[in-house]
């Protein structure tokens, strides 16, 4: 793919630390579980957690587990880190309650993220999220945060029937905003779920790299949201607005 590509009618966003730093609010979260399971050590219980949410949520999206096995099965690794080898269904469910309402007390957008939604407006985009999130949370997410305006529709895998990186999640939210997938960029964090999703459905993708990762040939990849709009030929966000 060349690095001008043909302009969209329709960009779809993934939510999770493309729109909301959600790694701050997991953190929080985060912070707030090993406080009360005398876990010491951040660094090691940020890379478990990781490691193990990718495991078992991916195993949640499969329908290999429930809501609330993959929520388990995150905190009893977590606890097992900490010298809690037994811990009881009830006790890991109140401890992802205390997740959960850490994490909600911590939520926050990246400062580029309401200037850029208002500037693709303004120039006549249609916007979506297409986001492997609960539903009832992300909604939860983008009303506290002031975003739901923003977005034609909103597509989240628990009741899509999909999640990214299948293709049929990115094909439904297309066929929602009314719009061929060849018509669609399809902006996110992630190489796997973002960029190979989007690449599947015959959508451009776009991945956000705030970290300053190396290159990977043939990726478009922007610094953060601005970014999109110099993709876009569109005025700076911050001039704009």
């Amino acid at each position: 793919m060349s690095n001008t590509p043909a302009s969209p009618t329709a960009i779809l966003f993934d939510l999770d630390d493309t729109l909301i730093d959600d790694a701050a609010s997991s953190s929080a979260g985060l912070r707030a579980v090993m406080e009360r399971i005398g876990h010491p050590d951040f660094g090691a219980a940020r890379a478990l957690w990781d490691i193990q949410t990718e495991l078992s949520f991916g195993a949640y999206l499969r329908g290999h587990l429930s809501l609330d096995e993959q929520r388990r099965e995150r905190i009893r690794a977590l606890a097992v880190q900490a010298g809690h080898n037994e811990l009881a269904d009830q006790h890991c469910d109140e401890l992802y309650r205390l997740y959960l309402e850490v994490q909600r007390t911590a939520w926050q957008v990246f400062p580029d993220t309401h200037s850029t939604l208002a500037a693709l407006g303004q120039a006549g985009y249609r916007l979506a999220i297409v986001t492997n999130g609960i539903e009832a949370l992300q909604h939860a997410k983008l009303q506290a945060l002031e975003l739901t305006g923003y977005f034609h529709t909103v597509v989240c895998a628990d009741t899509a029937g999909a999640g990214k990186p299948d293709a049929r999640i990115f094909q439904f939210a297309a066929q929602r905003l009314g719009v061929d997938p060849t018509a669609c960029w399809h902006v996110g964090d992630q190489l796997q779920s973002d960029g190979v999703g989007a690449t599947a459905a015959s959508m451009r993708p776009v991945i956000i790299d705030r970290a300053g990762r190396s290159p990977i040939e043939g990726v478009t990849a922007i610094p953060d949201l601005e970014g999109l709009l110099r993709l876009l030929g569109l005025p700076s966000a911050v001039g704009a607005l």
